[in-house]
């Protein structure tokens, strides 16, 4: 019998400075802070491997916060302490995350010998008052550079990511942006593009409040959803998800597990987990994770039957194949017209969903393309 695959979520929450429209649990810190939290990280990894021996992990995410901040020699034993607590499969996706203003070539070097295959650098945007704006540490300049010390490092698999509707963003600047991006020496292999949203707690939620908000109007946003769609396809980029983009065989593994349900394992602060249908998540504490990095578990729900067809639904139609009705019918005994059939004929009445077969592949749910376009209105429907 083959073991059940497993992916893993490492969170860094550190970073030089938050930006303006950051919600992620990340805060700058002392470098005694960063050494104490790396121990109780090894220390949770140590412990709660020893339930995973059954395991294969097929992908890791180190993200953040910034985990180019770290060192090459602690990135190495970050991997070490996976590799000695869980089987990894030989053509496992090894994500980072990088801000390029807290990379080096040394690093580079250091971070794929240690293993890492896979690199995710947060480029946002190639204007300079846009990244000014954004409170991002680099500049245009210092990214491409950095993505070059990454390719001559002997990495072949990189996303970047990019924003759109940001404040004092305009359709023209917006293009630039991914032209630059899709003129890079050798072109990335993916590309995530995000529309900002603002969050609340922010600085860019309390400029909002006071009108200091620049941002787009609501028809030049939409045309930068549509630019994002038609330029990309012309280089050759197909769109997997709703805000990613990948040349064909550089889908990110590891978040296609998260839209599938695949289980996967969560360390550090506020990190979430998906083990047999339990969802649970670490404490946002930083010193009860120092303290108890082990003990830190909260927020444990085990989900109904019912609530895991909600999540098949609405995350599996976050990716464009949409979901298998073979893989629906061989989890829960009932096709997905059993349980939702009134909502599936509306909207497929509508021309927002569609059933397509797959050559060798089967039957799919998808969204069409108006569907993508309404997508959070869609989803919403498969709440019960």
């Amino acid at each position: 019998m083959n073991p059940k695959e497993l992916e893993l979520y490492i969170h860094i929450p550190f970073c030089v400075k938050k930006c303006s429209y950051c919600d992620f649990l990340s805060a700058p810190a002392t470098e005694q802070t960063r050494e104490a939290y790396m121990a109780a990280l090894f220390a949770e990894i140590e412990g709660r491997a020893k339930d995973y021996k059954d395991r294969i992990v097929t992908s890791v995410f180190i993200g953040g916060g910034t985990p180019s901040l770290l060192s090459g020699d602690r990135i190495n034993q970050l991997m070490e302490h996976i590799r000695e607590g869980f089987t990894l499969a030989e053509d496992a996706e090894i994500t980072m995350e990088v801000n390029p203003g807290t990379a080096t070539a040394e690093k580079f070097t250091a971070f794929h010998a240690a293993g890492i295959n896979r690199l995710s650098i947060g480029m946002q945007s190639a204007q300079e008052k846009e990244l000014k704006m954004l409170g991002r540490i680099h500049d245009f300049g210092s990214f491409v550079q950095v993505y070059r010390e990454a390719v001559e490092a002997g990495f072949t698999n990189i996303n970047v990511d990019v924003m759109s509707g940001l404040p004092g963003q305009t359709l023209a600047s917006y293009r630039d942006t991914l032209e630059k991006v899709l003129h890079l020496e050798p072109m990335p292999q993916h590309i995530s593009a995000y529309s900002l949203i603002v969050e609340e707690g922010t600085p860019f939620a309390a400029m909002a409040e006071r009108g200091e908000l620049p941002l787009p109007e609501e028809d030049t946003e939409r045309a930068m959803y549509e630019e994002t769609i038609e330029v990309l396809a012309k280089y050759g980029f197909h769109r997997y998800e709703i805000s990613n983009y990948a040349l064909d065989g550089y889908e990110c593994r590891h978040n296609v597990g998260y839209w599938i349900r695949r289980d996967y394992l969560g360390f550090g602060i506020g990190a979430a987990s998906l083990i047999d249908n339990v969802r649970f998540q670490n404490g946002r504490d930083l010193n009860t994770y120092l303290a108890h990095s082990f003990a830190c578990r909260e927020e444990e729900q085990s989900l109904t039957t019912q609530e895991q067809m909600e999540e098949t639904m609405f995350l599996g139609l976050r990716l464009v194949r949409g979901v298998s009705y073979e893989d629906f019918e061989k989890q829960y005994g009932k096709s997905p017209e059993e349980v939702y059939g009134k909502v599936i004929a509306k909207n497929v009445a509508d021309g927002l969903l569609t059933v397509r077969e797959e050559e060798n592949r089967g039957r799919y749910l998808a969204l069409t393309k108006r569907g993508l376009d309404l997508s959070n209105y869609v989803m919403a429907q498969f709440l019960f």
